[in-house]
């Protein structure tokens, strides 16, 4: 029995509601949705025990049946990359996230395996099971133009995230990593009748899954809500109702607040976490930004903000 601290109470609670994230470091409607997560993680606070499960995207964006994308492309006329840049660009005006497509022009990743197998490394010894180093990469990948599909690069973006890079490297290379992203993988295509019903179905045949993002939440007495796909808040919020957690008290942080308790973030981010309109979380930050309080983090697409 763990006692959960909210602003002005405390209450008992025998377990937090459980949260499975299934996703891929090289998701872009899951890059998307990070205003959404970063926005139940603020109102929900430790009423949510996260649990990331790596999609495995792309096996080798390169080979035919490798990816989604690569089927995508093929349908379409279109080579994987440049298709990908596009989708990028099409995602980014949707969720409003920074991005730079030029990654798959100059830095393309063959395979978002090795950053899946780097998530479930750093799984292993961070208190908040890899969340803060799926965030290094994805910004990484989405933000910055890295190729983040090596051992050195991956092992180098543990740094930022505070890990023990040597554990970090060793973890990496262990068969026991191989053997959970394995069974993540067999979770993501293992597709409930739900999400058949749905329509929320993604690829076929033996490449067949749920759609990135997709979040389980699991309450007390075997209470379960899913929501598959990229999805509002509100509906997203109201489903972890429905699983039993409980919102905290209290009003939503300032921007300047918000970017230092959770580190950079864009200003859909920002907007969602504070509750503000995004034109005036906009003007907060470039407000904040004229008084030398945080810094804009230029992205080729649009910005992340941090705190000075």
């Amino acid at each position: 029995m763990s006692r959960v601290p909210i602003t002005g109470r405390l209450f008992w609670r025998l377990v937090p509601v459980r949260v499975r994230y299934l996703t891929d470091p090289a998701c872009s409607w899951s890059w998307a949705f990070e205003p959404v997560v970063r926005r139940l993680q603020v109102e929900f606070g430790d009423e949510l025990e996260w649990t990331l499960v790596m999609g495995g995207l792309a096996r080798d964006y390169t080979a035919s049946g490798g990816s989604d994308a690569a089927e995508e492309a093929s349908s379409d006329g279109w080579a994987p990359y440049p298709w990908l840049m596009a989708h990028w660009l099409e995602v980014a005006a949707e969720g409003g996230m920074p991005c730079d497509p030029l990654l798959w022009r100059d830095a393309p990743l063959r395979s978002t395996y090795p950053a899946c197998l780097a998530v479930r490394a750093a799984a292993e010894q961070a208190g908040d099971g890899g969340m803060a180093y799926l965030r290094a990469v994805r910004e990484g990948l989405m933000c910055f133009r890295r190729r983040l599909d090596t051992t050195e690069a991956l092992v180098e973006e543990a740094r930022g995230a505070g890990l023990d890079r040597k554990r970090f490297r060793i973890d990496l290379g262990s068969h026991a990593i191989v053997e959970a992203f394995g069974s993540d993988l067999e979770e993501v295509r293992d597709v409930p009748d739900e999400a058949r019903e749905l329509g929320k179905v993604k690829g076929s045949g033996a490449r067949e899954r749920v759609p990135f993002p997709t979040l389980v939440f699991a309450g007390d007495g075997g209470t379960r809500r899913a929501i598959y796909g990229y999805r509002p808040y509100d509906e997203v919020r109201a489903a972890a109702s429905a699983a039993g957690a409980r919102p905290c008290d209290g009003a939503a942080p300032e921007p300047l607040v918000a970017l230092r308790r959770l580190g950079r973030m864009a200003t859909a981010e920002v907007a969602g976490v504070c509750e503000l309109p995004g034109p005036r979380a906009a003007a907060e930050l470039w407000r904040l930004a004229s008084e030398w309080r945080v810094t804009r983090v230029p992205v080729l697409c649009g910005e992340l903000w941090e705190a000075a």
